[in-house]
């Protein structure tokens, strides 16, 4: 793991930076900048305190900002909302960086409904687009969320983050990017590199090599606006929840969603949770919050399970599309539970047509009709954060279920604290397994015993064959330090690159342990 020294930040250069965007749109004393840091981290650990926030409106104070960064070897760390709460939030890996936020910039630039795509800038919150969408008259257009509609719809995507519906893996949805480099250029991927091409954000695409996908989890250019695809809400939807009786019968439910994502039945992405996680999920157990409670014996969770009719397990699943095709899905995935998974129930099933929508209510429904909310965060206190170790696993349900028990075991012995898991299955082949720890954040030794039980987690994964999609700021070196194939090739393929486009290394330099030349060789 690099240990940098913190950046000192020239007032001068300060005040070069606060000119462009204005005083107001900037926070430069202590107490300002504390409203604007991880608010899972304990607040008394100062490590990754930034030294100055910015907030400019527009490409150009943005290109303003780099330029001086550029000029001056200032660390800057870019973060459209800054939500990303539990993976560090909008706080930079470098201490003393100038964290720039994007919020301002959202701007949701053009909205094209023949087609079904917007293009946005990186400020665009979930809730925003729905209501620009809503105001120019395109009610029917709609795209999948997270569970929470605050993030930035650029910023999720760039992260790896995961949404509910059809599109649900978000690099499928985005099409076509402007990126701003280091030294001020103005690059735009796909067919965006021709002068007035129109398929720029409509074919994921172009002549040559695909950069795209560069600009995701990395550290080479800031992106300043993109394509998003959209879709046209469906003549039927219907959210369903199905139960899982025992721990013994989620292999069975873990390759039961497998075939369905294989044929066709099950879209979006459908999510299996535990009982722990599903409590907070519906209006009659929510008062059974147990997430941040100290490890709660299998008798009991096997009592709530029957008492509350949800199960160990739950499954979260939809169907989209014409009515008649809509029902057939649901027949099967009934239908093949009822044989596959004994016991198991529908605890909750609605159907929608086009135009009632809005009357959806339900969190759990919510998501997968891509509506825009908050909450979740209803059934959460206050003083409660968490901290996720989040694997990707093939989808072999014996296996799958195996981890289960294995990362279970760790976090009960490490920590004390109940295992809060929730399963993803964003194509037909991969499980991304969310194990979170949830603490109260004022509890310093519980705080710091969460992070090194993750640390824990991933060494005991890495031995394992496999490791984390994403991380806390805090890991990233940890995980970086796993992908040692051909000693060490990935390594140091991501880092010339980095040196080659951004050679004073000032843009969130060591992001997902991509360090530029400057810091490397800082410490271990």
């Amino acid at each position: 793991m690099v240990d940098i020294a913190p950046f000192q930040l020239d007032d001068s250069v300060a005040d070069r930076l606060v000119a462009i965007v204005g005083a107001a749109n900037a926070l430069r004393t202590d107490a300002e900048r504390d409203e604007y840091r991880d608010p899972f981290w304990h607040q008394a650990d100062r490590s990754y305190d930034s030294s100055l926030v910015l907030f400019p409106a527009s490409l150009e104070e943005l290109q303003e900002v780099v330029a001086v960064a550029n000029e001056h070897g200032v660390p800057i760390w870019t973060s459209s909302q800054g939500r990303n709460n539990g993976y560090g939030g909008p706080s930079a890996r470098v201490p003393g960086s100038v964290l720039v936020s994007l919020r301002r910039m959202n701007r949701v630039l053009e909205i094209d409904r023949e087609l079904a795509y917007a293009v946005v800038e990186p400020g665009v919150s979930w809730f925003e687009l729905r209501e620009a969408l809503d105001a120019s008259g395109n009610e029917d257009l709609w795209f999948a969320v997270p569970d929470l509609g605050w993030g930035s719809v650029i910023g999720n995507s760039l992260d790896n983050g995961v949404t509910y519906a059809p599109y649900g893996m978000d690099f499928q949805k985005l099409c076509g990017f402007e990126v701003l480099l280091a030294n001020g250029e103005l690059v735009r991927t796909g067919f965006g590199a021709q002068p007035g091409n129109d398929a720029w954000h409509v074919y994921q695409r172009g002549f040559g090599p695909v950069l795209d996908q560069l600009f995701f989890q990395s550290n080479y250019g800031v992106v300043t606006k993109a394509g998003i695809w959209l879709m046209r809400r469906p003549e039927a939807f219907a959210p369903l929840f199905f139960s899982i009786p025992t721990n013994e019968l989620l292999p069975a439910a873990v390759d039961l969603v497998r075939e369905w994502r294989l044929d066709g039945i099950a879209r979006g992405v459908p999510t299996i949770q535990n009982l722990v996680t599903m409590v907070a999920q519906f209006d009659h157990t929510r008062h059974l919050y147990l997430r941040a409670d100290p490890t709660t014996p299998e008798e009991r969770l096997d009592e709530l399970a029957r008492d509350t009719g949800l199960g160990r397990w739950g499954l979260r699943v939809g169907a989209w599309g014409d009515a008649p095709v809509v029902e057939h899905q649901v027949a099967r995935m009934k239908r093949d539970w009822a044989e596959r998974v004994p016991g198991g129930t529908v605890v909750s099933e609605g159907r929608y047509g086009r135009d009632e929508w809005d009357s959806i209510q339900k969190f759990s429904e919510k998501v997968q009709a891509g509506i825009p909310n908050l909450d979740i965060i209803q059934a959460t206190p206050a003083n409660i954060g968490h901290l996720a170790f989040s694997p990707v696993l093939p989808t072999r349900g014996d296996y799958v279920a195996e981890q289960v028990r294995l990362i279970g075991e760790t976090i009960d012995r490490e920590i004390g604290l109940n295992h809060v898991c929730a399963l993803f299955f964003p194509n037909e082949r991969a499980t991304i397994m969310v194990n979170s720890i949830t603490f109260d954040v004022e509890d310093e030794p519980t705080f710091h015993r969460a992070y090194d039980t993750v640390r824990t987690l991933i060494d005991e994964g890495g031995r394992r064959g496999y490791t984390e999609y994403r991380a806390h700021i805090d890991l990233m070196d940890v995980i970086s330090d796993q992908l040692s194939a051909n000693d060490y090739a990935y390594r140091g393929f991501v880092e010339r690159i980095k040196d080659a486009v951004d050679p004073n290394g000032i843009l969130s330099p060591g992001k997902y342990g991509v360090w530029p030349e400057r810091y490397r060789g800082a410490g271990s």
